[in-house]
Formats: C-alpha cells, structure tokens, sequence
C-alpha cells in the first residue's frame, strides 16, 4: 500500500472529529510477562467503536482497527476491520445489517441472509474486544445463547470467579467460556458487574491480554482460569474415556507391520494389562475376553505419532479422535506443559503421550517466549541441563540463538545424550547447522532456506516465509548445492521434520478452501470453515502462479529426500489429529508408498523419540496404543483419516464421542464392544 493511500486509510479508521470520545480503554498483550501490543478501544458519544489492535510475538503479528456499531441489543449495526493478519495478508472486512437484511464482505467470503431475530456477525479477524461484545449480547439471551452470522449459534456460560489485585487495587471478575466459535472455548474475564466490561484475556503459557495497569494480575488470572478448565476437562474426560474390562479381545483385524509397511492376514489381537498380550491368526485361540470388539476386516495400526505439535488441552483431545497416541512437543511454557502431561498420564485429561522437545531461544526482539529464552552459551548448558533432568530426549534451538552457539550448545546436549533439532537460527543456513551439530531439521522451509537465503536475510521475520513463497518453485533439485547438501544429511543421518502441512497452501488464493482441510471442512464450526478460506499471507494475482509452484516445490523436495534415504518424522504445527492425516497424503503425494508413509507415522515416531522398545509397531509385550481404522490405508492412504476405536494404554476412546464434544460432525461410526463376555478363570 503507497504511504498516502496508508494515510488515508487511517484518517478513515479513526473516530469522527465531530464525534465525541466519552472513553477510552487500553489493554495489554503480554507474552512470557512481557507488553508485546496493546488494544486499545474508544466509544463515542455517538455510539460508534474503534478498536486498535497490534502485537508482535516471534517476529509476526497482527494489525487490526476496527469500526463497530451497536443496537439496543448490543449486535453489530456495523462493523468494519482493516489492517493485516499475522502473516501480513490484508485484514479487510466489511459487514452491514439493514432493513432485517445482514450483509458482509472480507478477502475469503462475501454474502447476504436475512435475519429475523437476534443475531452477532463473527468476524473473520477480530480484536478481542468484540468477543466481549459478543459475550454481553448473548448473556440478553434466553440460557447465553445467541444465533450467529453467517450461520450456527455461540453459547456463552459462566463458569468461575476470581478477584484481580494490583497495587492494592481489587477488581471482581467472571470467566465466561464461549462455545460455538472454534474447536475449543474461548475465553473471556469480563468484570463481575452489570456493565460486564472485557478485563483480560488469557491463552495459557502463550498470551495474555490484561487492562493496563493491572499487568501484574495476569499471573493469578491465568492460574484461575486453568483451575477452572481442568474442571471442565476432567468432567470431559469421564464422560469419554472407557476403562473396559479385561483382557481384550480385537476380533478379526488386519494388522500393519510398520516395520514392513504392509499389511497382514485376519488376526484376533488380546489386550492385557495395558499391553499387547499376544496375536494370533483369527479363530485360532478359543479364549473368552471380557470386551470383544468385532473389528470386521478393519485395519489396525499402531497409535500415530505426530512429531511437531505444540500442546494444548483441547488439541489432545483432537489428537486422540483422530488416531494418535504420542506427540513430541516441540515449544511450550515449560510450567503449562509438563502440568498437561501430568493430568492426561493421570487419566484426568483426554490426550496423547507427550514427548517434550526442550526449548530454547535466544534473547532479541524477535525471540519467541516459550521454554527458556537465553542471553549466552552458558545459560543455553543449563537450559539442556534442566531438559536432561526432566527426561527431555532432545532440545529445540530456534530463531534467534546465535550461530557461534551451535556447536557448544549441541557438543553439550550430546554428551548428555541428548539429540539436538530446531529451526536454522538467523543469518546460519542449513548445511552449518547440520556441521555444528544438529541431528533434525525442522520444517520444510528451514532446509530450502539454506537454498535461498542471502547473508543478510533475517529469517527471525516474515521473511521466512515469504523467501520460499517467492523464490522456491523456481530451484533446480538437480543442482550441485541442492544435490550436495542431500548428501551431508545422509552422510550425518540427518533428520527431517518437514511439516508439509504448515506451508501447502501458501498459493492459496483469498477466498479457496485450503487444500489441507478440504476434506474435513463441512464437519467442522462455521467461523473455522470460514477462516480455512483465508490465505493468512499477503498472496495476490500476480503472485499467485510463483506461489503455487513453491507449494509443488515442497512436496517435490520431501520425494527426493524420501529417496535419498534421508530418515523423516511426520509432525504438522498444525490443526491436531486432522493435520497429520494430511500430512500422510502429502508424502503419498510426494511419491512415497502409503505403507512407508504409515511407517513414517508409527515406527519412525517411536525410534527419533527413543520410545521404540514401547511403541511404533503392533507386537506382543508393547503398549496397547492402538488405532482402529475402517478401511486399508495402505492402498489409500486417506483411510487414516476413518479411525473407529482408539486405545491408548488398553483404555479406549471412540473419535466420534470426541468429535461430538468439540463441535465437530463425526465422520463415521465408532466400533463399539458387541458383547461383554465373563473372563475366563484360571485356578492356580
């Protein structure tokens, strides 16, 4: 945008000269206790809001300022957003309603419907402060309901209480759990009083959003907030989680050999204990079991590993409806993470296994403030000192580590026995990480930047992304640096995590479906439908064609590594459980049999997080971690994406009981137990 048109879109986002401001509130985005952006919000006399909304976090955020009008019953008139997403796209929305008729227009949607009773228009991109408004014109409702726009309803709840202090000031707070909007509640700390203010906003271990001046009430409000989740979660996770009898008994199953990447004869599979306690060719055990799934044919495969995820409470839970059974987490709040894994081992959560990936970034104004952010070599040593004892397999160095740390930061960890992966710190490529000491890359982009990078590009920014967006789809695969550097990996036996997941779809024009969820959309919330069709990064008509050719690019690179003998891992960074499905398709896409595939998913998983005397493959002895999946992924791979039973630990969970609990419409019938049969007794 030229610098007058900028100018003038300003002029145009700020309140009237000749309307009034009677307030003015100012909130601020905190990230690891530090003010990374503020919100601030004005009403006029004239009934006109704006909200300016702006943060920067890992070197990305976003820009909004916002217009909006309310009517009596607090629902938008008007509402009006400009600015750019997280990753620089333009945020521009536009909606209306008049005359009983809503109308709305953004850069991935435009339509019209009428509307005939109460109804809240769900912005695509939004400040916080909207969400508040949200949340009052629903608690008008009858039982916190209100009709949302386009389409679905949101319900908001009360559900706890807490009292903010500050400088020796208190302030009485509700929690209020919106529903409807996403695949998870958001939440909102409105003050506890008739005007229901908005006073803080809170993402666990990531964000939060706190009026200003009471920055140093956040901590308490976040611990508040994660009591009153845990509740919510625990009751979840009785109503879904099965402990069956024993033994039990997975009649008539075809089992994946993830060693081989192929499938076996008709087998009957007896669970004991939590363990496999033995297979057998079908029929051929007259043995009682006390729970007896009928598995018809169906496909059983050892639990997925998803080897890139950044956990959260309501993510594990979508890991589990769709197969997977551990995940390596690869950056969190250390405090926040290791309490999740806590409550899911405890059976209080519905969640994965998690392997932690030790954190580690250096300090600059693009650091991203997750684990342990370091100033020097030595506070990096007792950053992997603390992930050796608490029985961390790996550390994760990321952007703004400095190059000259590498080689003693990893000669360090592997002495402690520990693998070192991450992103390429900033002004370093790829093939010097590899040399200093890195066992794994991480993402795709990380490993085509040793490609396209300048001396000077600071990939710290943006320019991580929008460097392969540009330039990818134009490298020779066959040239010398690109076929040299294939040769280092398979020389050090170098990792790859490629994440294809979390880059297709860079040439997605606004508007199109992303081509990662095309499949799963229709089942999912409308405000996630409607997000899927949003290109978060600035894609035009005249880059559109050099986009989409760097999304092929990728796909084509992880063929060639795949075929290199270059060891890979399936991690997403992305939507849980329905990512990895996609990931899978992409390496099938890529030209790699679904069998290995699978095998990238199950065995490699349990050999690169050292669980593999445990996990990986379907054997006597090992975990019951086990998926149910209706249909033969080997010959189609996108079968993954049926799984019918899943059993973590011989205790069973049905996708489809989870999916119903998120908002998601299932995708097919659980296999349940037929029949409950008394358990053989043996006398000693």
């Amino acid at each position: 945008m030229k610098p007058l048109q900028l100018a003038l879109l300003l002029t145009l986002l700020s309140v009237p000269a000749t309307a009034e401001v009677t307030t003015t509130v100012r909130h601020s985005v905190l990230f690891q206790g530090k003010i990374k952006g503020r919100q601030i919000t004005q009403q006029a006399a004239n009934g006109l809001w704006t909200v300016d909304y702006s943060y920067r976090d890992n070197g990305r955020g976003p820009d909004y300022k916002e217009e909006i009008r309310l009517d009596a019953a607090g629902t938008q008139v008007e509402h009006r957003v400009r600015g750019k997403s997280t990753f620089g796209a333009p945020a521009t929305e536009d909606f209306e309603r008049k005359s009983g008729v809503a109308h709305w227009k953004t850069i991935s949607d435009s339509g019209t419907k009428s509307v005939s009773t109460t109804a809240f228009y769900v912005p695509v991109n939004t400040a916080m402060e909207a969400y508040a408004m949200l949340a009052r014109a629903a608690l008008q409702r009858p039982g916190g309901k209100i009709a949302a726009l386009p389409s679905g309803d949101v319900t908001v709840a009360r559900i706890a209480t807490h009292e903010a202090q500050a400088a020796g000031r208190k302030q009485k707070l509700a929690l209020y759990a919106l529903t409807g909007l996403d695949l998870e509640p958001t939440y909102l700390w409105l003050t506890d009083d008739s005007a229901r203010k908005l006073f803080a906003y809170v993402y666990p271990g990531w964000m939060q959003l706190v009026l200003e001046g009471w920055e140093s009430a956040a901590p308490g409000i976040e611990a508040a907030q994660l009591a009153a989740e845990r509740k919510w979660l625990e009751d979840l996770a009785t109503r879904l989680t099965h402990r069956l009898p024993e033994p039990i008994l997975i009649r008539n199953t075809r089992v994946f050999d993830s060693v081989k990447g192929s499938l076996g004869p008709s087998s009957d599979v007896f669970v004991f204990d939590g363990r496999i306690a033995g297979i057998w060719p079908a029929g051929s055990v007259k043995q009682d079991a006390a729970t007896i799934f009928d598995a018809g044919g169906k496909t059983l495969l050892p639990g997925l590993f998803d080897m890139h995820d950044h956990a959260t409470a309501w993510g594990a839970l979508l890991h589990v409806a769709g197969g997977v059974t551990t995940t390596r987490d690869k950056g969190n709040d250390n405090p926040t993470l290791f309490a999740l894994r806590a409550r899911i081992d405890s059976l209080r959560n519905v969640g994965p296994r998690i392997e932690v990936s030790g954190y580690i970034e250096g300090e600059s104004e693009f650091a991203s403030r997750s684990g342990f952010v370091v100033k020097d070599v030595e506070e990096a040593r007792r950053a992997v000192d603390w992930y050796a004892t608490h029985g961390c397999r790996e550390i994760k160095l990321y952007n703004s580590i400095k190059p000259e740390w590498v080689a003693p930061i990893a000669e360090h960890a592997h002495r402690l026995g520990l693998r070192v992966t991450g992103h390429i710190p900033a002004f370093m490529r790829a093939a010097q990480a590899v040399r200093a000491g890195y066992d794994e890359i991480t993402h795709i982009n990380q490993l085509l930047l040793n490609f396209l990078s300048e001396p000077k590009t600071d990939s710290r920014t943006l320019a991580r992304f929008y460097l392969i967006a540009e330039k990818a789809g134009a490298l020779d695969l066959d040239s010398k640096p690109v076929q040299d550097f294939i040769a280092l990996l398979k020389q050090k036996g170098t990792a790859v995590d490629p994440t294809l997941v979390a880059f297709q779809g860079t040439g997605q024009r606004q508007g199109e479906l992303s081509p990662n969820y095309a499949a799963v959309a229709t089942h999912l919330p409308i405000a996630v439908q409607r997000g899927l069709r949003q290109n978060s990064m600035d894609i035009t008509e005249e880059n559109h064609l050099r986009w989409a050719a760097a999304d092929r690019k990728m796909v084509e690179t992880v063929g060639r590594l795949y075929r290199a003998g270059i060891p890979m891992v399936a991690g997403t960074d992305a939507i849980p459980g329905f990512a990895l499905h996609r990931e899978l398709e992409l390496y099938v896409e890529a030209g790699i049999p679904a069998g290995e595939a699978l095998k990238i998913a199950t065995w490699n998983g349990a050999k690169y997080t050292g669980t593999l005397a445990d996990r990986g493959t379907v054997e006597k002895g090992k975990m019951a971690d086990l998926v149910l999946v209706d249909g033969d992924p080997t010959q189609n791979i996108s079968a993954i994406r049926r799984p019918v039973l899943t059993l973590k630990g011989g205790v069973a969970f049905y996708p489809s009981e989870i999916y119903e609990a998120l908002g998601v419409q299932p995708f097919v019938e659980p296999v349940k137990p037929k029949a409950l049969a008394a358990a053989t007794k043996n006398a000693p």
